[in-house]
């Protein structure tokens, strides 16, 4: 069945009530996906669980559906992972907040840094913010996690570090040194990742000073891109282990 976000709170006392479907749901499930009547999907708020839902009326300007049940599902890691994430051009981001998403980051902390070369500094630049919080609810959509994580505006790298409190702290870095997870892993977790021109020996030292490991995943230099899935990944195999 689709898989739904709608920016409006649900719970368990709209079992069994209608609703009407906000307008970007209708046209993508009733116009682009040719729902009918009859047809049923998931609905989520990015708060935690998911309702089933059933379509009870279509027209040419609104869809109603009844709110079938609930299911507290959340299909997040037994961890809770904040990432650092150097801003950078293009597309990168897009994907990197994707695949974070996926592979169910809680949240992506936006950063500057000595080698950043992309930043928010008018107003249009900042509608960025709404696009890649975007991208993280239709991965959710997508991949069926119902807590939806969020995208921060960016600070600097030296703020972010020196604020940072979980438990286990790693920073992506070229180093020889090879860190020992303990286990279980501790439930906060966070990554400290470059953007394309990677960390500056000043950053990598700062943030070393501040409690992060240097972790290095296998012999190849990973792009800003591919670091968040490949790191989570590891992570979520460490945990499971």
């Amino acid at each position: 069945m689709p898989r739904f976000f709608i920016n409006t709170p649900l719970n368990a006392d709209l079992i069994g009530q209608s609703m009407t479907l906000p307008d970007d749901v209708t046209h993508h499930w009733c116009k682009v996906l040719r729902a009918s009547v009859g047809d049923r999907a998931f609905l989520f708020d990015g708060a935690g669980g998911e309702y089933t839902v059933t379509l009870t009326h279509i027209n040419k300007k609104s869809a109603s559906v009844k709110i079938d049940e609930y299911d507290p599902i959340n299909r997040v890691p037994v961890f809770q992972a904040s990432i650092g994430l150097v801003m950078s051009r293009g597309d990168r981001m897009d994907y990197a907040i994707q695949k974070a998403t996926e592979m169910g980051v809680s949240q992506i902390h936006l950063l500057t840094s000595d080698r950043c070369q992309a930043h928010l500094k008018y107003e249009r630049d900042f509608k960025k913010l709404t696009h890649w919080q975007g991208v993280a609810i239709a991965a959710c959509e997508q991949c069926g996690m119902n807590i939806v994580p969020k995208i921060i505006a960016p600070i600097s790298l030296d703020e972010w570090v020196a604020t940072c409190q979980d438990k286990l702290k790693l920073v992506l870095a070229l180093s020889e040194d090879k860190p020992t997870f303990d286990k279980p892993l501790p439930k906060h977790i966070s990554l400290l990742i470059g953007a394309e021109g990677g960390l500056s020996p000043r950053e990598i030292d700062l943030a070393i000073s501040h409690g992060f490991m240097p972790w290095r995943i296998g012999e190849r230099v990973l792009r800003t891109e591919t670091a968040p899935v490949v790191a989570l990944s590891a992570l979520t195999i460490l945990a499971d282990t």
